[in-house]
């Protein structure tokens, strides 16, 4: 089944399809999460912009990559903080750090954000220290003051532990529905479509904004501990609180121990059939996250082939691609789009 036969079935989210997701900005040149990122993300064609969030002590719905601040962060190095350094049990890992629920937005908002990896991105080592910390609201005002009549940019807002925020007296889920209606943002159309791999926190979003709240993905990681979301029943299960899921692209473009593709799987049009869109995560540029043919030299960091890599899932299928580098994305979009627009001619 071709992606557009599929359309018809699919859930009405008001998405262009395929989309184009900046994954925390262009977090491929900027530090992520910072206003700088988001900004060039939109500017290289991302439909929809990605935060994750966490919470503040005070109830703040804060954006960071996770509540353990001191990679994104320059928290390590402010000595008025180092009392606050502390080790916790988050999501079943020992962490030992700077954590977003020990501060207020006050003091989070004296946090400088800084390349959280380095080694990987040295270059955007160059913007540390010149962007703050933002807040969810931010982030949906950077997307509205850059939509225009013909491009509604949107946010795709990552829910980071909610449950286990709420175990730990921070009601994430609840201040997100409360977040989203101050916003005028629970609407299927609305700027905010949400994702989370915490099942049992979007069913609770689910059941509070009801069935006309908000667009919801299921995120699903490639560990064997969520192959039941896949499987035909749990994407059945899916299917009655989100409208898609959005897999690890290893579910989709199969690899081996040696990170040579091996052949595809049918997760699409499985998903497809029960009516869920499928937004896979996360294509990066440089070749240590590439197949092995599409590698380009031997440096880890230099950049290789990803546009074969968005192009082969875009033509299996898939609704949109979450991405740190959105204009290669873009580019492959646009090359299947002329391709297909031209196929008809070709066929008489």
């Amino acid at each position: 089944m071709h992606a557009s036969e599929s359309l018809a079935v699919r859930p009405a989210t008001g998405l262009p399809c395929p989309v184009i997701v900046g994954h925390r900005g262009a977090s491929a040149y900027r530090p992520e999460h910072t206003a700088a990122s988001y900004e060039l993300a939109i500017d290289l064609g991302a439909d929809l912009i990605e935060p994750d969030v966490v919470v503040s002590r005070d109830g703040a719905l804060v954006v960071r990559h996770e509540n353990e601040l001191s990679r994104s962060t320059d928290v390590a190095d402010r000595p008025e903080f180092a009392h606050r350094r502390a080790t916790r049990v988050v999501g079943g890992r020992q962490r030992t750090g700077w954590f977003a629920e020990d501060f207020t937005l006050a003091e989070l908002r004296t946090l400088r954000a800084v390349e959280r990896m380095p080694a990987l991105r040295p270059l955007n080592t160059t913007y540390d220290g010149r962007f703050g910390v933002l807040t969810l609201a931010e982030v949906v005002e950077i997307a509205r003051r850059r939509s225009t009549p013909g491009r509604q940019v949107r946010v795709l807002a990552e829910l980071k532990k909610p449950s286990w925020a709420g175990r730990h007296g921070l009601p994430m889920v609840e201040l997100v529905a409360a977040e989203l209606r101050r916003l005028g943002a629970d609407t299927p159309d609305g700027t905010v479509v949400l994702q989370s791999f915490d099942a049992a926190a979007l069913r609770q979003l689910r059941a509070d904004l009801g069935n006309r709240g908000p667009t919801m993905l299921q995120l699903v990681d490639d560990d064997a501990g969520d192959d039941v979301l896949v499987s035909p029943s749990g994407l059945r299960e899916v299917s009655t609180y989100a409208q898609g899921i959005a897999p690890s692209r290893h579910r989709i473009l199969l690899r081996d121990a040696e990170q040579s593709l091996t052949g595809v799987s049918d997760l699409v049009a499985q998903a497809h059939r029960a009516g869920l869109l499928v937004v896979p995560w996360t294509l990066r540029p440089e070749n240590a996250f590439l197949p092995r043919h599409l590698r380009r030299g031997t440096d880890p960091i230099g950049h290789g082939d990803a546009q074969t890599e968005a192009r082969l899932l875009l033509a299996l299928g898939v609704d949109g691609l979450i991405t740190d580098a959105p204009e290669v994305a873009v580019r492959a979009r646009a090359e299947l789009q002329t391709a297909a627009a031209a196929a008809p001619g070709l066929s008489r």
